[in-house]
C-alpha cells in the first residue's frame, strides 16, 4: 500500500490523502488523466509518475518545471517512507507514505472527509491548490472543464 498526503503549503499538514492498495503506477498532475490530480499552475498535465520496483517505489519526473526531493531536482530516484517530494520549485508538497502501518497513523488523525480511495466507477476529486503560481514555466493547456473543487483552509 502506498498513501499520498497534499501538505498544506505552510502548515505541512495533511489537507487531503488519497491511498492505493494494489497500484504499480500512480500519476500525478493536472491532467483528469492522472489518480491525483492538482490543479496548479506550475503542475504540468503530467507531471510525476510513482512506480512500484520490487518492493521499492520510484518517483520519476515528467514535467516541465521538474519535481524536487529534499530540496534537490530529480528526474528518477527511489523514494523511502515519508519521503517528501516538492512538484516544481514552488509547488505543492505530497508526502509518501508506504505500509498497513502508515496507513493506520494517518487514519487515526485525520477525518474520514480527507481520505481518497480510487474506485474504477468514482472520479477522483481534483484539488486546486491556490496562491501557487510564480511565474514558473508551464506546459499549458488549459482544463476548461466546470468543477467544483476544494482548496487550502486559510
Amino acid at each position: 500500500m502506498i498513501i499520498l498526503s497534499l501538505l498544506h503549503p505552510i502548515k505541512q499538514v495533511p489537507v487531503q490523502v488519497w491511498t492505493f492498495p494494489n497500484e504499480s503506477v500512480i500519476r500525478i498532475g493536472r491532467s483528469t488523466e492522472n489518480q491525483v490530480i492538482l490543479y496548479s499552475a506550475v503542475v504540468s498535465r503530467r507531471h510525476v509518475e510513482l512506480r512500484r520496483v520490487g518492493l521499492e517505489w520510484e518517483v520519476v519526473n515528467l514535467g516541465t518545471n521538474g519535481t524536487y526531493l529534499n530540496g534537490k531536482r530529480i528526474t528518477q530516484t527511489t523514494i523511502t517512507d515519508g519521503s517528501i517530494i516538492r512538484l516544481a520549485r514552488s509547488g505543492p508538497n505530497i508526502q509518501i507514505r508506504m505500509g498497513e502501518a502508515a496507513f493506520r497513523e494517518l487514519s487515526e488523525t485525520l477525518p474520514a472527509s480527507k481520505m481518497s480511495h480510487p474506485r474504477p466507477d468514482m472520479p477522483m476529486v481534483p484539488t486546486q491548490i491556490t496562491g501557487q503560481s510564480h511565474g514558473e514555466d508551464d506546459d499549458s493547456e488549459s482544463d476548461t472543464q466546470d468543477r467544483t473543487t476544494p482548496v487550502f483552509p486559510k
